[in-house]
């Protein structure tokens, strides 16, 4: 299509690099993990139970809370690690980390309340949704075309060289 076959007035589309794809997703993950823990604070008896040393059916105690720095350490990672990383050990770590983190997100509804499944099922589902969309993202990462752009990909290292 020819600049000149498009309807007045169409957006064009902007590409977007897979890099920035993954970022966007991993921080819209952390964004969710916060306000699911933010507004999780609303529930009737939570600040009482947090006071009492438990969430939900966990004790606080220093082995709770490392790893939940833990588990939310490597989300907040990857958004760094998923713009600076060379492609194919990018597209490798997001693939593994997204499938860890499928079943850490269904397991975060143990010892939920049931009154409010519905909040805590959205939220896991929202956060199973965007791991789905890493996954594809990773998976669906663009090789480089030889004919297209002039580059080798067969190359040592991975390094892309000029056909000629």
């Amino acid at each position: 299509m020819t600049r000149t076959d498009r309807p007045a007035g169409a957006l064009q589309e902007a590409h977007i690099p897979v890099q920035a794809k993954l970022a966007a997703a991993w921080a819209s993950i952390m964004f969710l993990y916060i306000y699911v823990d933010y507004l999780g604070l609303y529930e009737p008896g939570f600040i009482d139970d947090i006071l009492a040393g438990v969430v939900h059916k966990f004790d606080t105690g220093p082995t709770f809370v490392s790893l939940a720095l833990t588990l939310m350490a490597v989300p907040s990672l990857m958004i760094l690690l998923a713009t600076t990383l060379p492609a194919r050990v990018n597209r490798a770590t997001n693939l593994v980390v997204a499938t860890l983190y499928i079943p850490v997100s269904v397991y975060n509804a143990d010892g939920a309340s049931w009154s409010y499944f519905y909040f805590y099922g959205l939220s896991i589902g929202l956060e199973v949704l965007l791991l789905a969309f890493i996954l594809r993202a990773a998976w669906t990462w663009p090789r480089n075309d030889p004919e297209r752009d002039g580059t080798d990909v067969a190359t040592h290292h991975g390094v892309a060289r000029p056909v000629g």
